[in-house]
């Protein structure tokens, strides 16, 4: 089961980081990997910090359980599980992807405060502002289901503790200062990552 979820791991990986910024570089002559730029503030800063590391303690996980340094959790390494995992896996994996390539031309990882993109409000982003970031965290919460460990728990929360403080502290305001009350109105109807829940008041 993990050299299962590793490869799944790295298929996503390759879509996700190789094939969609080659897409982008096509598109418009630029990658969209923005990354980390000044002026980000210190919670911008703990985010980023807080997201990769979840991110990497997930992978880490995988390797170390691979390898047998890690001890699985016995009680959730049962095949019901496992395959609700790869289930989970799969369409975080996939949903991530689409959801990527359904931003178009506006697709970016990072903000860059220079740019004004077009604001997408269609498609994925009709049913929740930041399906990418929850179709992330569904596929690392399959991963951890697929090979269950404390880290691969523990690096699903931090992941997605960093990616609460990143929409909420860099995205929202950085949107809102960008879009104004176009985006406060999208906002009010369509919930922050599940459909509903966390619209702007």
């Amino acid at each position: 089961m993990t050299t299962v979820a590793i490869a799944m791991l790295i298929a996503f990986g390759v879509l996700a980081l190789v094939v969609r910024p080659a897409i982008q570089l096509i598109r418009t002559g630029r990658t969209g990997l923005i990354g980390l730029r000044r002026g980000v503030g210190a919670v911008g800063l703990i985010a980023a910090v807080l997201f990769n590391g979840g991110i990497l303690l997930g992978v880490v996980s995988l390797i170390h359980a691979r390898n047998g340094s890690l001890e699985r959790i016995d009680s959730l390494d049962v095949g019901v599980l496992h395959a609700a995992g790869i289930a989970l896996a799969a369409v975080g994996g996939s949903t991530l992807f689409l959801a990527q390539l359904g931003m178009g031309e506006s697709w970016r990882v990072g903000v860059d405060e220079a740019e004004r993109t077009q604001l997408v409000t269609a498609g994925w982003f009709s049913l929740v502002r930041n399906p990418i970031y929850m179709s992330l965290i569904a596929a690392f919460a399959g991963f951890a289901l697929m090979v269950p460990t404390w880290l691969g728990f523990a690096a699903v929360a931090v992941a997605a503790i960093g990616l609460e403080l990143q929409v909420r502290a860099v995205e929202e305001p950085y949107l809102l200062r960008t879009h104004g009350d176009e985006y406060r109105a999208y906002a009010s109807r369509v919930g922050r990552f599940l459909p509903g829940v966390g619209r702007l008041r």
